[in-house]
């Protein structure tokens, strides 16, 4: 059956393919839409959950394929760094049923955070990665996957990047495979997982190292490492994953241009770790010139050098390490062209002079969607720091991951810093110790304090550390596409799933000081945050009000902001001050767009004149 299909979906199809039992990951775009459009599936017989974050996710996915069942744990590269005390041990241990990790990395940074290159992590912990190209690719190397871990009796990572995650194109798919209902009893086995003692984990080394290599087995035997060698000692390229496809389209255009290339031999990888050694070496072998296209960092190329040096090859290699390419950025079709020109000493093309399309959109700053409640919430805080004698810049405030971090752009300017989920708190406790002349606030959104925020508060207040906290609390993780978390209402829920009150949990936890107030009603949080900061010890700050984008979509009714153009003065405070994209200028006053605003009425709040009223 053909199905139009973005890369993500044809994963989903892939492991339903491949009858998976149990899927659990945490939402970060560019993966979010495996998990997203498999709980829009009705899917009897396996369970899919969004996990407090990517370590709780892994582990639930580990579990079910100890088990015996096949799993699939999703994040983005940068969950990895999360989960991989877990991955290194399962990876260890191995597993008896087919337990796939889908990570996707984000070379030329689309979707934020680190430049990652998850190819590292897998060669850190001798795990086979697939590596597929396009979106038929994708859904096929995910039955692949499944199985060659089964067959190794260990965890695979499977690896897209953005370009092909976020693609969209018809794909062919079969029914879906339904897994088993139940599993025996695991058996009893701590020498497998446990790491009770050097012998235990020394051993567990060893079969790690030959799951690696009957991965490399199980991928020659599959013949999914594809090696054309052409003209003796001419050109040759390596290719690997998502570049597969970048060397057929740079094929072409240096065919259109008129040059031969019938004769340029290609190996074009499925995988990078296990390295293809074997084909490589006949690659190297071959041709007198090599060039090595990767995303991200030289980890093949690394390996050809050594191979080359290993075999005494006199090959001369093209990539990374002389400069050909950069580490910095994704690839794309004419730099491997250049690349290929390089080699073959032809001018290359003007890659500067091609206009890339963010060239063509309109400038616009980073900001809050209209509506949002964390306008709300910062403009409270800096009011508040007002009151009690302080601009915005006098004080230490540390943000977190998602939507709240775009506190740090216009017209708000007012966080610090960004480093990683619920990095926040403990980064301002450890600010506090520094004993800076400021008081240090650290800012948290409900999705990321589930994730990562409630250690980092516990430890705060064990050691009645003298700092500000303040959870901004949409209901929602929104910046990744509006998944449900643990604190989204039950209505939203799915009818299995609870919801988790943080005003609870932060109470549970032993905090005393808490104030929860309406993002929208910017003087409770101003008064809220005046009174913390004069309250020693560790103080939260509940800033609550839904997601502005799910209430419009549930149509959520609130009383008009009302604008009288005759008490406009063109003061543009509702602008400056706010920074809400439905207000524009035109001419001497404002205009409301009322297709974006939601009726929130921060604007009617600044208003000197009153010419923005909200009703009553």
């Amino acid at each position: 059956m053909k199905k139009i299909a973005s890369g993500n979906e044809a994963l989903a199809y892939g492991a339903l393919r491949a009858g998976v039992k149990v899927v659990a990951g945490y939402p970060g775009t560019p993966s979010s839409e495996v998990i997203a459009s498999l709980l829009e599936m009705d899917l009897p017989g396996t369970r899919v959950e969004w996990s407090v974050n990517e370590k709780v996710a892994f582990e639930v996915a580990a579990g079910a394929a100890m088990a015996g069942h096949r799993a699939l744990c999703t994040m983005k590269m940068s969950g990895l760094n999360v989960c991989y005390d877990s991955l290194i041990g399962v990876a260890y241990s191995g597993c008896a049923g087919g337990f796939v990790v889908y990570v996707a990395d984000d070379p030329g940074v689309s979707a934020g955070m680190c430049e990652q290159d998850t190819r590292v992590f897998a060669a850190m912990a001798d795990m086979p990665m697939l590596e597929p190209c396009s979106l038929q690719e994708v859904y096929d190397m995910t039955a692949t996957a499944f199985d060659m871990a089964e067959k190794i009796g260990g965890p695979v990572f499977l690896r897209l990047v953005t370009n092909n995650s976020q693609s969209h194109g018809v794909i062919e798919i079969e029914d879906r495979v339904l897994p088993k209902d139940s599993a025996p009893m695991p058996p009893y086995d701590p020498a497998k997982y446990t790491k009770a003692g050097a012998l235990i984990c020394m051993q567990q080394h060893r079969d790690l190292i030959e799951r690696l290599e009957a991965a490399e087995k199980y991928i020659a035997h599959k013949e999914l490492d594809k090696l054309e060698l052409k003209k003796k000692d001419g050109l040759g390229v390596v290719s690997v994953g998502i570049t597969n496809g970048y060397l057929r389209e740079a094929l072409n255009r240096l065919k259109d241009a008129g040059t031969d290339v019938s004769e340029i031999s290609t190996l074009r990888l499925a995988a990078t770790i296990p390295y293809a050694k074997n084909k490589i070496v006949s690659l190297l072998s071959h041709c007198s010139k090599v060039i090595i296209a990767e995303e991200l960092e030289p980890l093949t190329e690394r390996y050809c050098f050594m191979e080359a040096y290993k075999n005494k090859l006199n090959v001369q290699l093209y990539g990374k390490e002389d400069g050909t390419f950069s580490r910095v950025g994704q690839f794309d079709a004419f730099l491997m062209e250049n690349g290929i020109r390089e080699a073959l000493g032809l001018p290359k093309v003007d890659i500067a002079a091609k206009e890339p399309p963010e060239r063509l959109c309109a400038a616009r700053p980073i900001g809050f969607c209209a509506g949002c409640p964390h306008r709300g919430a910062y403009m409270g805080l800096e009011r508040g720091l007002k009151a009690i004698g302080l601009k915005k810049n006098e004080a230490f405030i540390t943000g977190d991951i998602g939507c709240t971090i775009l506190g740090s752009c216009p017209p708000f300017d007012i966080l610090w810093t960004e480093l990683s989920m619920g990095a926040s708190i403990p980064f301002a406790h450890g600010v506090a110790y520094s004993n800076i002349p400021a008081p240090v606030i650290a800012t948290i959104g409900d999705s990321t304090f589930f994730h990562a925020g409630i250690p980092g508060l516990v430890n705060a207040l064990q050691h009645n550390i003298n700092m500000l906290v303040i959870i901004l609390d949409n209901g929602w993780t929104a910046m990744t596409g509006m998944q449900v978390n643990p604190g989204t209402s039950q209505a939203s829920q799915k009818k299995d799933w609870k919801q988790l009150d943080i005003e609870s949990v932060v109470r549970g936890v032993g905090v005393k000081n808490l104030w929860t107030v309406d993002a929208y009603d910017v003087k409770a949080v101003a008064d809220a945050v005046e009174a913390a900061l004069k309250t020693t010890g560790l103080k939260v700050i509940l800033s609550r009000r839904e997601c502005a984008i799910q209430a419009a979509r549930r149509k959520v009714k609130r009383a008009p902001v009302t604008f009288t153009p005759a008490s406009c003065v063109g003061c543009k405070r509702c602008i400056d001050v706010t920074g809400c994209p439905a207000i524009e200028l035109k001419g001497k006053v404002i205009a409301i767009d009322t297709m974006q605003c939601n009726n929130c009425g921060l604007c009617a709040g600044v208003c000197p004149t009153k010419a923005l009223r909200k009703a009553e």
